[in-house]
């Protein structure tokens, strides 16, 4: 097990400077037009291929880190070059996230490749959970998946919403009820590989923030996939689906087993947004002058830049912490990953509007990049678990009762 620490070994650092590079660089010059444009941003996810930044090896070193800190530092450089491209760039993660977390070895090793491509050639990846009436409650969902003994295929039927690179990815993971009588416990992930017939884009959604990130409808027509496209096998679906029957323990079902492993991942993206929200406003407060001095030397300012400061760093730590437990296999017995997203992102929330506040009228136009910020922040207390599931896992865990 790796210990613990504050202070970062070298390649801890050479990697958080390559990546707050190509943030300043080429992130942050690109971030109003994309947001603007409300496209895709093949040239910007381009150049992180090219320098595979945009790549499985590139995740797969960051894994490797054994204090498990490089992921999060690295998905804090990105959102501190701007949120919208940062999702553009690590959206393919979570279907990444998926098949490693439900699927074989050599699941792993065929589609996981298929979800980034190569420079030239991209490809994208796209987790499927959420439904119209299934957000929040995953037991809910009614995308079905029924199995054709005789062709050795599964049969997927549904729509899905609010999915990160839904439609135009190469690679879609799919969560689907086989049993829905067993609730979560009777879900299982499923592959749907590039050129399927009967998955298509539904809706593309225009949204409040992260514009420069792709989120649609996927729909799914008696989509036919083969039996090897389901992760983890039909053995042990079967045995996993037994015990339920008999109301059995078994493992996380397969969303959550997903969403446990990158919620201080996502903390990490708002604390970068709400950094960068806090280091603008800091050097506006140096700089703007009211009644013959800085406003920064008025309490009101300096007592409000210092709470941002406060809030960013005890995010920060709750992420490391819950990154370094995550990486070590140390369970959440007190529900530390849920902790560290449910700070980061009501902190990220926090200082951009407080950010937006000491620019004033600046804050509100498009001029500066704080209303920007203060857009992208809010996703962070909704998606991948809402600041109300993030508490609810927290009591859950800390009260040891099965609270609603």
């Amino acid at each position: 097990m790796a210990n613990f620490g504050f202070e970062l070994n070298e390649d801890q650092l050479q990697i958080q400077k390559w990546v707050h590079d190509f943030a300043e660089g080429t992130m942050r010059p690109a971030a109003a037009e994309w947001d603007e444009r409300e496209e895709f941003p093949w040239p910007i996810v381009e150049e992180a291929a090219k320098i595979g930044l945009y790549s499985f090896d590139f995740l797969a070193n960051c894994w490797a880190d054994e204090t498990g800190l490089t992921v999060a530092m690295a998905n804090e450089e990105l959102t501190w070059g701007d949120a919208g491209l940062a999702l553009a760039i690590q959206g393919s993660t979570l279907a990444v996230a998926g098949i490693v977390a439900n699927g074989t070895a050599e699941q792993v090793g065929e589609w996981v490749p298929q979800c980034y491509g190569e420079p030239g050639a991209l490809k994208l990846g796209a987790f499927c959970v959420s439904e119209a009436d299934a957000g929040s409650d995953v037991s809910s969902l009614r995308t079905r998946a029924v199995y054709d003994e005789a062709n050795d295929e599964w049969v997927l039927n549904g729509t899905k919403t609010w999915i990160t690179n839904g439609g135009i990815a190469n690679t879609h993971v799919v969560v689907a009820s086989v049993d829905p009588s067993l609730g979560s416990r009777g879900q299982a992930s499923f592959v749907v590989p590039e050129g399927t017939p009967g998955i298509s884009m539904g809706q593309k959604f225009k949204k409040l923030g992260i514009r420069a990130s792709h989120t649609a409808e996927v729909v799914l027509e008696d989509c036919r996939i083969p039996g090897r496209c389901l992760l983890g096998g039909k053995d042990k679906l079967d045995e996993r689906l037994a015990r339920a029957r008999e109301g059995k323990k078994s493992s996380s079902q397969a969303a959550m087993a997903t969403f446990e492993s990158t919620r201080p991942i996502v903390g990490a993206q708002a604390i970068g947004i709400a950094r960068a929200a806090y280091e603008y406003a800091l050097e506006y407060a140096k700089e703007r002058k009211q009644f013959g001095k800085a406003i920064i030397e008025n309490q009101a300012i300096s007592f409000m830049l210092a709470d941002m400061k406060t809030a960013i760093d005890a995010a920060r730590l709750l992420v490391w912490r819950a990154s370094w437990m995550g990486r070590n296999g140390i369970p959440f017995k007190a529900g530390e990953g849920s902790m560290s997203k449910l700070f980061a992102g009501q902190t990220a929330v926090r200082v951009t509007e407080q950010a937006v506040q000491i620019l004033g009228g600046a804050g509100y136009v498009t001029e500066h990049p704080v209303e920007r910020w203060y857009r992208d922040s809010k996703i962070y207390t909704i998606f991948e678990g809402t600041s109300e599931i993030q508490h609810l896992v927290v009591a859950r865990a800390i009260s040891g009762m099965r609270l609603t």
